[in-house]
């Protein structure tokens, strides 16, 4: 494999990966300058932060449940703060589509009819080098209506509108505080993914977003604090700085998809309040989320199969409830979560079915007082605008809707026992199956695979992997009084396996090995990404 290895003595950033066509336009001098001056001013409190979020699981599974925090109190009682007002192209969030961005995709999701794009450097997209690469290229032509794609069979894609303000509003989501991109080292320590894809991203583009009537905007994913958030808003002032931009002009979205920033919504709101644009609800991060960090608390936080954890379970209700309410009072957008449907073209039937789900869920959302919401797919955008559509009439969003009747309730956020259904034999299965083929699709460098009709990414396959791992170690049994075994699921894992079609240079080796590791082994790793991007590596990517 072609490699190109660029290391500058004098400022200490050094490049090490395979070539990718057009590299250079994005690794320019100064944009690694860039990227190198954030590191340096924050890579120490992003160590001391990880390392709190392993203080705060280890206490959290000693039995210390999370709660609101009562030195942030005064935050949550001041009524004289709100964030700041909706940026140009930021008013009207009523449908958003999500998706990686490669060259199709991104073309796609921009002619999708949705009022925003989150273009994903996270979840759905492999940190691979020509991904990480690829993505910004493709940013960048699209932001510069110089981007087209000619697929195989000799179909063509080009940009529909005439400016970047008739298509849907770019949102970024760059990678979480966790990972680290070991192809970009400054004094030879690898650089946090997260400063790497915001940093090259805002370098290249943010004057020019701003010249054409948008902004900066991103997505900020798996915070799982407040001071996680403070250390953004930090990144976004020097950033910003460094460029000669005015401050306040990036704008980012919190997912809020974890069980501890759940707790701390109104206080990342307060610490972005002069970035801040509201707050979405992750909900299968969420879910996952929740299963990590009470793994081996017991049957009190046992999720039945993972079809059955719906929107109306009481603790995801409490959390999306008191999401929307925290928005509300503070003027920020509250955006619903992933509708993951894909649409068959081969049958009808089942494609009806799943979008009067779709079309419930989203009604549910509107009805609760959300601005908008995501789908993973064109074809679902039509069924969400309709509905937001009818609620929301011809205003933007519905902030003015303030939800005073949700009162913050920790003991109800926590209720995942009052989540119905049961453990299944189907359901251990399924996590099985949509674990290896999703991680064998993310080892080839796709990171959002269709799985039987579902849009899977990293947070769903989460899921999969952690409650196999908790129903083992938490003695479960299933619907029909079986306990789930780790020989148990070992024979079904190797009957599940057998089963996938092999193909020629398919990963599925591997993918049964990281899975087997996350899902199987004593010890449970925080992200399967992390032994995955190792694994990835390993084979030259």
């Amino acid at each position: 494999m072609v490699t190109t290895t660029e290391t500058r003595d004098d400022t200490g950033i050094a490049v090490n990966g395979p070539a990718v066509d057009r590299q250079d336009e994005i690794l320019t001098p100064e944009a690694l300058a860039f990227v190198a001056a954030l590191h340096r001013a924050f890579a120490p409190r992003r160590q001391e932060l990880l390392q709190l979020r392993q203080a705060r699981r280890i206490k959290i599974g000693n039995g210390v449940d999370p709660g609101f925090l009562p030195e942030t109190q005064d935050v949550r009682d001041d009524f004289s703060w709100s964030v700041a007002t909706l940026a140009p192209g930021l008013e009207d969030r009523r449908v958003e589509i999500t998706g990686p961005c490669d060259r199709k995709m991104t073309i796609n999701a921009l002619n999708s009819g949705a009022k925003c794009w989150m273009a994903d450097l996270e979840d759905s997209s492999t940190p691979n080098w020509h991904n990480v690469i690829d993505s910004q290229v493709n940013l960048r032509d699209a932001i510069e209506r110089r981007i087209d794609f000619t697929s195989p069979q000799g179909k063509e894609y080009r940009l529909k509108g005439e400016a970047l303000t008739d298509l849907p509003t770019i949102i970024v989501r760059p990678r979480g505080w966790h990972l680290a991109e070991l192809h970009v080292r400054v004094d030879g320590v690898p650089v946090a993914g997260s400063l790497v894809d915001f940093g090259l991203y805002f370098f290249h583009n943010a004057h020019r977003l701003i010249e054409l009537g948008r902004g900066p905007y991103f997505y900020l994913p798996k915070l799982e604090s407040h001071l996680e958030a403070r250390l953004w808003n930090d990144v976004f002032i020097m950033a910003q700085d460094l460029l000669g931009v005015p401050q306040g002009t990036i704008r980012a979205t919190v997912l809020i998809e974890t069980i501890t920033a759940a707790f701390e919504m109104e206080e990342i709101l307060y610490e972005l309040r002069h970035h801040s644009s509201g707050l979405n609800a992750g909900r299968w991060d969420y879910i996952f989320s929740v299963i990590k960090n009470f793994r081996e608390r017991g049957p009190r936080f046992v999720l039945p199969d993972r079809d059955q954890v719906t929107m109306t379970a009481p603790f995801m209700r409490a959390y999306t409830e008191l999401l929307v309410r925290t928005c509300h009072r503070r003027s920020a957008s509250a955006i619903g979560g992933m509708a993951a449907f894909i649409p068959s073209r081969k049958d009808a039937e089942a494609n009806a079915i799943a979008l009067e789900k779709v079309r419930a869920d989203k009604n549910r959302e509107a009805d609760d007082g959300f601005d908008g919401s995501w789908v993973a797919h064109p074809d679902l955008v039509p069924v969400a605008m309709a509905v937001f559509d009818e609620t929301l009439g011809g205003l933007p969003n519905q902030i003015d809707k303030l939800r005073e009747d949700v009162v913050p309730n920790a003991a109800a956020l926590l209720d995942v026992a009052g989540t119905p259904g049961e453990i299944t034999e189907a359901g251990i299965r399924k996590n099985l199956e949509v674990g290896v083929r999703y991680i064998e699709s993310w080892l080839r460098g796709i990171g959002a695979a269709a799985i039987n009709n579902l849009m899977e990414d990293a947070a769903t396959a989460e899921i999969s992997r952690s409650q196999i791992w908790q129903w083992i170690n938490a003695g479960s049994t299933t619907d029909d009084g079986r306990t789930v075994t780790r020989g148990w699921v070992e024979r079904l894992l190797k009957d599940e396996f057998e089963r996938m079609e092999r193909f020629e240079g398919d990963r599925f080796d591997d993918a049964l090995a990281v899975f087997t590791e996350c899902a199987l082994g004593e010890a449970y790793p925080t992200f399967l990404t992390i032994p995955a991007y190792t694994r990835f590596l390993a084979n030259g990517g």
